[in-house]
Order: structure tokens, then sequence, then C-alpha cells
């Protein structure tokens, strides 16, 4: 099997390279596999980010502004709630993406003159290198540390910046982009970087009416579809495949029994997809699954909560319902 090589020069291009390599073989991984899958964290690219942002802002995607609500009507109990016994400590946020909403948590610690540095993590450059421009100077005096990379990396990497308490944000039901098995394996790792005292600020998606959450992932206007496609464009880019787009077709599902909400691109055709001198088939109808929005009740996340050794202390939940932020202790 051809590598996916670059002629580097700084250490830079390394980094970059050892991306473009890994991202090599996720993909061949994932292509190659049966059934095939692709994984949803190289969703993000800049493309990827800014039609993330039209799906927030479509009027199907409930789950932004139902943690915007608690963001932005419940700052200050957030605020108390991480502040734990006022000593000062790191804020960690696991796919900072634009921080809008925990910009709003950031501007009332400040305020409130709380010792604290807020280190942003997201695999997207492109995200962290916004953050790093933007929010000095939107939130003058804020103390920041932006990391790009895998969650758990860069974890054990802001781990080790300071002897400070952690106070980790999961926000968006980011646990939800994880079948449950590998949520609770996630919840477990995360345990595991963080000492007794820690927390976790976790953002869960909950189980509703299977019409609201279907509709959220399948929008009128299809920023879903090309946010799905968009990762064959990226494909296409960066590992010089020849993916065509319009012989693929974005179909989402719903099961209200599991909570799974799963995507897939169907193949329209029997076809052949080149790159890196391989060749990958697809029958006509077969489907690439590319990612799941998971749905939990409280009492789930509870669960899995404690089997991950934390203890759930403090809950915020939108005036619908439809959306949890619970703190859970370290213990």
């Amino acid at each position: 099997m051809k590598n996916f090589e670059h002629t580097l020069v700084t250490d830079q291009q390394t980094n970059q390279q050892d991306l473009n390599q890994q991202f090599f073989e996720d993909v061949m991984a994932g292509l190659t596999a049966s059934p095939k899958y692709l994984e949803a964290k190289y969703f993000y690219d800049a493309a990827g980010d800014e039609l993330f942002q039209e799906i927030m802002n479509a009027p199907e995607y409930y789950p932004t502004n139902c943690e915007l609500e608690i963001f932005t009507e419940q700052t200050e109990a957030l605020a108390q709630a991480i502040m734990a016994d006022g000593s000062p400590f790191d804020l960690i946020e696991l796919g900072a993406g634009d921080a809008m909403k925990s910009a709003h948590l950031l501007r009332h610690l400040l305020d409130k003159q709380i010792t604290f540095t807020y280190v942003p993590i997201d695999i997207s450059g492109h995200v962290i290198n916004y953050l790093n421009e933007t929010l000095p100077q939107t939130l003058p005096g804020l103390q920041l540390t932006g990391l790009t990379g895998d969650y758990f990396d860069m974890l054990k990497e802001a781990a080790q910046l300071s002897e400070r308490r952690k106070v980790v944000l999961f926000l968006g039901s980011n646990i939800g982009n994880m079948p449950v098995a590998d949520a609770e394996g996630f919840c477990e790792e995360m345990r595991k970087h963080l000492s007794i005292g820690d927390s976790v600020l976790i953002g869960v998606d909950l189980k509703k009416d299977p019409r609201t959450v279907l509709a959220a992932y399948n929008d009128a206007q299809g920023f879903t579809r090309q946010f799905n496609l968009n990762l064959l464009t990226r494909i296409n880019r960066e590992l010089q495949a020849n993916f065509n787009l319009d012989q693929f077709e974005h179909y989402p599902t719903y099961d209200p029994e599991t909570g799974a909400c799963k995507s897939y691109l169907i193949s329209l055709s029997d076809q052949q997809v080149n790159f890196c001198d391989e060749t990958i088939l697809f029958k006509k109808d077969e489907y690439i699954y590319m990612e799941i929005s998971q749905k939990y009740t409280v009492e789930q996340t509870n669960q899995m909560a404690a089997d991950a050794g934390f203890k759930p202390v403090h809950y915020f939940i939108d005036s619908k319902s439809w959306f949890l932020d619970s703190v859970w202790l370290a213990v």
C-alpha cells in the first residue's frame, strides 16, 4: 500500500504530514471495511466548519438553541457549579468549535474576576486559529491556550499545563457522536486523565419526539447533506481521490427505541473510486456509515457517569426539556 507523503522542511510540516498520513490510513481502513464507514472527526475542515455553522442555524436543528438557552439563562448557576471551592482552575473545552455557547460562561467568569485559563481543544486547526485570534479581542483579559489534535492526546497535554483543578467542557452533545459502548469507554478514558475533585460539564441531547429528532438531521435546505458529502470532497482534495458526489446521496435514520440517529451516504450505482494507487469498489445501494447522534434519558447519563467514576452533582435543562447539561464530579 502506498503511503501518502509530502516533502518536509519544518516541524510544522512534519506534524502536517503525520496528520495527512493518519487521515489516509483512517479513510483506507473505513472504505475497505465491511460495511464501509468514515470517521466523523474528519468532517471538520474549513468547508465542514462553515457547513456545520449553517446546520446549527437551520430552523430544524434544535440542540444548539436548547443548549444556548441554558448557557444564556442559567449562566450564574453554571458558573457557581464549576467554580466549586473558588480555587483557580483550567477550563478545558473538548471540541470547542466557535465557542459560541462557552463564550457566555467565559465572559461571566471574567466579570466575576475568577482566576482561570481557557484551554480549547479541537481537531480542526482552522477552529483553534480562529479562537486564538478572536477570543482575546472579544473577551479582554482571557488567558487562552489553544490545542489542536485528538481529544485525549491534547487532554493529556492540557493536564500538564498547571497543577490547578481541571474543569472539562464537553458540550453540544458531542458524547452523542459515538455509539453507546464507545461513549461509555470515552467517559472512562476521560476519567483517567482527571484527578479526584476535577469535574466535567457535559451536554447531552435527550430522547424526544422522533420526528423532531429526524428533522434536525435532514434539514430542508440540505446543509446536513452537503456536510456529509463534503467529507468526500475533502478526500478528493487531500488524498487525490475521484469520488463523484452526484453518485452518492445522504440518508438519515432515527430509532426511538435505542435513541440512535444515524447518517449514511448511499451509492447510487455500481462504481469504483481511486486514490493513492488504491481502488475501492461500490455496489449500487451500498452505504457508507458516516455518523451517529445518540440520544439519552437523564437516567442513562447518570448511569454512564457512575460507571466511569463520576458523580452527577448538578443538572441544567432547557425549557423544553430537550437538552441536558450536567456537572459530573470525579470521585
